[in-house]
């Protein structure tokens, strides 16, 4: 018997399929995480945006052209919206954000097995992803992900580890809903830095919020046996006005300090950002600001995307920017995070990097440094290993680079 277990959405969507593929494999099931002919589909959904809610309704369509017998269990935060919207599209079973191990115990109950629970994430040759928390308290004014993913809940440090020690990927990436407010009894997201120092693996955080930056964390991060000088910080704006209307919490300036400590520890760190296009009320001034602030930060690489408004949320209710003119907007916004990677990898240009091989293709083995460039090696190198190389070039959406 085979399952499909496909995911639309974020790393943490990615890491709980990942659960329901090692799960499913702990009961005999075949799976894989592309769609393909299969005796069952595990559907797990995004509603981050309106597009991603409509790509996640399709997938019931998709799934039926491969086999149109086949039973659908849809999961996620588009079923936790709204489930009857799957229900009425097919779905044998739906369940939401927060109840993904029912997805288990539902399959057990059509075809026999017992479930236990879900277990840790089903691991690639080369990474590891480690959900340290879930849920949000921010309520950006934007954001949906709160009210269908819960208020804030992080894992003990203990089982983290455990997890850890299970695993042989050759790097972690740890992440979570939030992971800026991972913490319990005054246990804090530095104290499970500390807590990593001797993890003999390359670590990596996920999406961080501008807040949680400090000299105690970036100390900790130093204090690695491998850190990926990578760090996500999320900005969303360059404007202060519209970082208040979102319900941010820092300014324009605020953020810039903390791009500036973060080269302070990591004079070669890529920081990378996500950035909206045409948010409630952005003017044309606004915009220029958050156009001026991808080279003022030095940001690598720029996740750009159009204001999706979302039913529920604060920002639902303002005076919505004009299509056309939030379309313009991500083009142009689109360009500058072009030039911007460009930028950043022609300053490593000569200079040596770590990277971990991941397959090869098309004559090159592929993989990312740990900051975060993507380069191609003309050579066919075993994947899951560590090499020293040069980079040498701008390269596709990366860098070409030789064994050093």
């Amino acid at each position: 018997m085979k399952a499909c277990v496909f995911t639309l959405g974020c790393k943490v969507n990615e890491t709980e399929s990942a659960c329901i593929m090692a799960s499913l494999e702990k009961l005999g099931w075949e799976v894989s995480d592309r769609l393909c002919p299969a005796d069952i589909y595990v559907l797990n959904t995004c509603a981050v945006t309106r597009e991603a809610e409509k790509k996640s309704r399709q997938l019931i369509a998709r799934a039926k052209k491969f086999n149109p017998e086949a039973q659908i269990f849809v999961c996620g935060c588009a079923s936790e919206k709204d489930k009857k919207q799957f229900i009425e599209k097919g779905a044998e079973f739906v369940c939401g954000a927060r109840q993904k191990e029912e997805v288990i115990k539902a399959v057990c109950e059509r075809f026999g097995g017992t479930a236990c629970g879900l277990s840790y994430p089903k691991q690639t040759k080369t990474r590891a992803f480690i959900k340290i928390q879930d849920g949000c308290n921010n309520f950006c004014s934007y954001c949906v992900i709160p009210y269908l993913r819960g208020r804030e809940r992080s894992r003990k440090i203990e089982d983290i580890l455990g997890e850890i020690a299970q695993t042989d990927c050759p790097e972690i990436v740890i992440n979570g809903i939030n992971i800026s407010a991972y913490g319990y009894d005054g246990v804090t997201l530095t104290d499970l830095i500390t807590a990593l120092k001797d993890v003999k693996k390359r670590i990596r955080l996920g999406s961080l919020e501008c807040n949680v930056i400090s000299e105690e964390l970036l100390s900790a991060l130093r204090g690695l046996h491998d850190f990926a000088q990578q760090l996500h910080l999320s900005l969303q704006s360059g404007s202060s006005a519209v970082l208040s209307a979102m319900n941010r919490h820092y300014t324009r300036e605020e953020y810039l300090e903390k791009c500036a400590l973060i080269y302070k520890y990591f004079p070669s760190a890529a920081i990378t950002t996500d950035i909206i296009a045409g948010f409630a009320g952005e003017t044309e001034q606004d915009f220029a600001q958050s156009l001026s602030i991808i080279e003022e930060a030095g940001f690598a690489r720029v996740h750009a995307f159009a204001f999706s408004p979302r039913e529920g949320t604060a920002a639902f209710r303002l005076k919505d920017v004009p299509a056309d003119v939030k379309s313009e907007r991500l083009h142009r916004l689109l360009r500058a995070a072009e030039a911007a990677s460009f930028r950043y990898i022609a300053g490593a240009i000569g200079k040596n990097a770590d990277f971990i091989a991941e397959e090869y293709a098309d004559g090159y083995t592929i993989g990312y440094t740990g900051n975060y460039i993507k380069v191609y090696v003309p050579e066919r190198l075993e994947a899951g290993k560590k090499y020293n190389v040069m980079i040498k070039e701008n390269m596709k959406d990366g860098a070409k680079a030789v064994l050093s």
